[in-house]
């Protein structure tokens, strides 16, 4: 190798060095294409973990779960999420064909996430008045954050199971600015609640 040749070596190395150090600097202006944009929605425990949830309930008892929106859509999003209460036999939202559950929502929370950012709040809920009648069970009173909200829910024992089940269930809308309303945004979580006590 000549002299040259060696100048074009080092060259074309110093060229990728520069290239590399610069990859960092660049990231921070100009956005390199990432994965499919989409929205998360969780529900966690009462210690925060994907555990310990209530499941056996008792009429004036409290607990709590943690609910929380990720917003990884490339932008600052407005969301709503609708607190829903449903027996085995009601609707879950079907998000084959993105439809929400028909059932009329308890309560809603609206909230902003900027992009890469996280929204979480601690939901606390009791049941306030419960009847039973052979094998129904009816919920007409409970509580969320200290709200007091009048139901008309009943279920039939499960024999299979052994219990009076029902769900509590979150769904995540997104305001679509063209559309100027909110749209589901085919997620939901929930948990199952126990009321054989």
């Amino acid at each position: 190798m000549n002299l040259d040749d060696y100048r074009s070596v080092f060259m074309a190395a110093d060229l990728v060095l520069i290239l590399l150090a610069a990859v960092p600097t660049l990231s921070l202006t100009a956005p390199f294409p990432s994965g499919e944009p989409f929205s998360e929605l969780w529900v966690l425990g009462p210690n925060h973990m994907i555990e310990e949830y209530p499941f056996n309930v008792q009429v004036n008892e409290s607990y709590s779960v943690f609910v929380g929106v990720g917003n990884h859509l490339g932008r600052a999003s407005y969301y709503v999420i609708h607190v829903k209460f449903r027996n085995q036999t009601q609707p879950l939202p079907n998000v084959t064909i993105s439809e929400p559950s028909p059932l009329s929502g308890l309560l809603e929370y609206r909230f902003f996430v900027a992009n890469g950012g996280t929204w979480e709040t601690p939901i606390s809920f009791g049941f306030l008045e419960l009847s039973r009648q052979d094998d129904s069970l009816s919920v007409s009173r409970m509580s969320i954050n200290e709200a007091v909200l009048n139901l008309n829910a009943s279920t039939s024992w499960d024999s299979v199971y052994d219990g009076f089940f029902f769900q509590l269930f979150f769904e995540l809308w997104l305001y679509d600015t063209r559309q100027e309303s909110f749209e589901f945004q085919n997620r939901f979580a929930g948990i199952w609640l126990n009321m054989t006590a």
